[in-house]
């Protein structure tokens, strides 16, 4: 096998072109059978694995910089730059990310997980490298679906204005996450399926492919003639217009041209463009006839592309299901995503009410100002947002929302932890920064059917609301009481401690004090519903009645609901009548690990919570000796 003697890029560069093709099936080979196991993103590497070796076999990384947009197709990169052996342990705690990540290896520049992001730190690396007569190259890796991302484009201006010496890679398969939309893609499309274009294309690859000769007036002359050329078959000249020399369309699957393509436009200088044309799922038939659904997949069976484990209904799919079933009744409604139609569940609301149904691209700032709009009009938009994506919009949710007090419902998905694919994704930030902006209510079910009467509620409200949801399979907790403003919900009465529990940290915090019951503590437990506005009656009660309270979430301690609640203690001088216990996660970035391997490392499970509990009780309350193996079968969920 070629791959055997490839660790490193710099064995690259001892293969001939044909061996290079042998390599990319290899490579393609051993992705399937990794993420056949592991799951992960499969479809964008299969796509890009030619590219990744055309740049690594053409630059020298880590001296040259190779900067990936999203990061999702760099499975080839992660293999040809030393972690071929460890790519076994894909996407597992203490093995290696399923994005490029800088903690895990000098080619990673750096730790990516968002689009829209790799022109940026291009230009700024070309700049810096400018300051300090670094020659080195500087390469970013963008997918057209980025191009709907509004961050590109300030860069791509930017760039093209200071003439920073970067090659953008634009790799161009028609899709990001779901199929690309918008007028950039179209016109992407255009230039590639131009017939007249098409028949200049090959005298124009071998006249771009040749190094074109040092003196001035015929480098005048080859500019003018290329740049004529081009203006006339290639329909609006957008990156020429910007600043950047554009190059292609190539076939980003033949390295026979991209490499020594690629080669020839390393050789300038100034901002420049390399179009390449890839399929999304490449050499995998199941993904490429079926490239959305491999493009994050659980594991499967390589023989027909089968889930090895067939999912359950997830929170998602509640989600959808009833926003349809709201959406019947209520012809406002409307559904706002922003590339996500599967992974949010919008696409049953997409078939159902296509006219209704928005997918804006990778622009998630733009998703929220949109949906402003939307409501301004008096229609009531719910827009579907991972809670990690939702962050990118930050200022749209103040300023084009809060202020403008606009009705727009935030379903924020992946709230918490995400599990295997790490930092970038985990959506652990959205109560702290949803829960300080005025106007804002913030809710969080206890499970599926909460989730359910939280959107009914929502929409019956004249104010930005966001309900924020786990990943993963949703489940009943048996308890249905009607929704009521700033309300929490008492599941059980006690007498030795309050546990106020958030959303998804009900179902432990049940299971954790059905283990304290067993061992002598009787707690009560809150479902507290409401991060914004608290359930302030509820809160000055447990102050009165109860030495200790502890509030337990599934989001970033700092600023967290824990935090809110120790806020109004403050206010309301509560501080000196209560101990008060923040549980949550820690300030700072969860690793890489599956769920419930992040919530034991942080004490977020059930026995881990009753440990603490425990202990902090152990000085003012004798109990019998703790095993919580023995009093599992106190809790009741179904």
């Amino acid at each position: 096998m070629i791959l055997e003697k490839v660790d490193y890029p710099q064995d690259l560069k001892k293969l001939t072109i044909k061996e290079l093709i042998i390599l990319a099936e290899e490579i393609r080979k051993l992705m399937v059978e990794v993420v056949a196991k592991k799951g992960g993103h499969l479809a964008s590497s299969l796509g890009a694995t030619e590219l990744c070796i055309a740049a690594h076999y053409c630059l020298n990384a880590p001296g040259d910089d190779i900067i990936f947009d999203v990061g999702h197709q760099a499975y080839a990169h992660k293999i040809l730059t030393g972690r071929k052996n460890s790519f076994f342990k894909l996407r597992e705690y203490g093995g290696i990310s399923g994005f490029p990540n800088c903690e895990e290896s000098v080619y990673d520049l750096f730790t990516t997980g968002h689009a829209s992001t790799a022109v940026s730190w291009a230009q700024g690396v070309a700049e810096a490298k400018k300051i300090k007569n670094d020659n080195s190259k500087t390469v970013a890796i963008i997918g057209d679906g980025s191009l709907t991302g509004g961050m590109t484009f300030e860069a791509l201006n930017n760039c093209g204005h200071s003439q920073s010496d970067v090659l953008i890679i634009l790799n161009h398969n028609e899709m990001s996450i779901s199929q690309s939309v918008g007028a950039l893609s179209n016109y992407l499309n255009k230039i590639i399926s131009a017939p007249v274009y098409n028949r200049f294309r090959t005298s124009l690859e071998n006249f771009i492919k040749s190094r074109l000769p040092k003196g001035k007036v015929i480098l005048k002359l080859a500019d003018k003639f290329e740049k004529e050329l081009k203006g006339f078959f290639v329909p609006g000249m957008l990156f020429e217009e910007l600043g950047f020399r554009y190059f292609g369309p190539l076939d980003g699957h033949n390295l026979e041209i991209l490499v020594p393509t690629l080669k020839n436009v390393l050789s300038l200088q100034g901002p420049r463009i390399l179009h390449v044309i890839t399929k999304k799922g490449k050499g995998y038939k199941f993904s490429e006839s079926n490239c959305e659904i491999f493009h994050g997949t659980s594991p499967f069976n390589i023989g027909d592309g089968t889930p090895v484990k067939k999912a359950g209904e997830s929170f998602s799919d509640v989600f959808a299901k009833k926003i349809v079933s709201l959406a019947e009744s209520d012809e406002k409604i409307v559904a706002v995503t922003a590339a996500m139609p599967q992974g949010t569940g919008l696409d049953i609301f997409k078939n159902k009410f296509p006219a209704r149904f928005f997918d804006v691209g990778i622009a998630e700032p733009h998703a929220v100002s949109f949906a402003a709009g939307l409501a301004k009009k008096g229609l009531k938009p719910v827009v579907a947002i991972y809670s990690s994506f939702l962050q990118r919009s930050f200022d749209q949710i103040i300023h084009d929302v809060a202020l403008q007090k606009c009705a727009v419902i935030f379903a924020v998905d992946r709230a918490g932890i995400v599990g295997e694919d790490g930092p970038t994704h985990h959506g652990v930030f959205d109560v702290g920064y949803l829960r300080l902006i005025p106007g804002m209510v913030c809710l969080a079910p206890k499970d599926k059917e909460e989730l359910e009467d939280m959107l009914e509620f929502a929409v019956g409200l004249n104010a930005p609301v966001s309900i924020r949801y786990p990943r993963g399979e949703a489940y009943s907790l048996g308890s249905r009481k009607k929704i009521e403003p700033a309300k929490s919900e008492i599941i059980k009465e006690g007498k030795d401690a309050c546990l106020i529990c958030l959303g998804s940290m009900v179902k432990p915090g049940w299971e954790c004090a059905g283990l304290l019951k067993g061992c002598g503590i009787d707690v009560k437990l809150v479902n507290a519903r409401f991060i914004k506005p608290l359930d302030e009656e509820l809160l000055k009660d447990a102050a009165e009645n109860f030495k200790f309270i502890f509030t337990i979430e599934e989001a970033n301690i700092a600023c967290g609901f824990g935090a809110a609640v120790l806020e109004f203690f403050s206010r309301e001088n509560l501080t000196g009548k209560t101990n008060l216990t923040t549980i949550g996660l820690p300030d700072a970035f969860a690793p890489c690990a599956k769920r419930d391997e992040v919530f034991l490392m942080y004490g977020l499970d059930a026995a881990s919570l009753a440990t603490r509990i425990k202990e902090t009780l152990n000085s003012k309350i004798k109990i019998k000796k703790f095993s919580h193996v023995d009093h599992v079968e106190n809790v009741e969920i179904k």
